[in-house]
């Protein structure tokens, strides 16, 4: 993965989900008040269901399926210009359809964006995620996706 595409910045609420893809784990925030339990993403600090401060991370399954996707024309930055056509997807999770992560599909974890081709996305395709490191000694994981069939 080219260290000229811009790296996601975790910040204090985020972290934990970055530090879980690193191990090659998705894992969303949970609320962890007993009368609640909901799931949440974005990570944040306060439960918007129940208001409670405390929290988990609750591992998933990283099957989902492609809730909608783009393929951007043109490309607003230089270093993705050089891999278009390329897709950005957002994923509707199995274990929490009300859950949705944006990515990339791609056909291996370190193949470039533009490896799968654009006419094999279909609204509602099976996807696995897959986890690539990228950046100065693979810094950050990405969660990116790849399709089932």
């Amino acid at each position: 993965m080219p260290d000229a595409l811009l790296p996601p910045v975790p910040d204090e609420d985020g972290a934990p989900y970055w530090e879980y893809a690193a191990r090659g784990e998705l894992r969303v925030q949970a609320c962890a008040a007993p009368a609640c339990g909901e799931l949440r993403f974005p990570p944040r600090p306060c439960c918007p269901h129940c208001g409670s401060f405390e929290s988990e991370w609750r591992e998933m399954s990283g099957r989902g399926r492609l809730w909608s996707y783009v393929i951007p024309h043109p490309p607003l930055l230089p270093a993705y210009a050089e891999q278009a056509p390329y897709n950005a997807v957002v994923v509707e999770l199995a274990d929490a359809p009300h859950i949705r992560l944006a990515g990339n599909v791609v056909a291996s974890p370190d193949a470039p964006l533009n490896s799968v081709d654009p006419a094999r996305l279909r609204i509602g395709a099976p996807v696995r995620a897959l986890f690539c490191p990228m950046g100065p000694s693979g810094s950050v994981t990405l969660v990116r996706w790849l399709l089932e069939r």
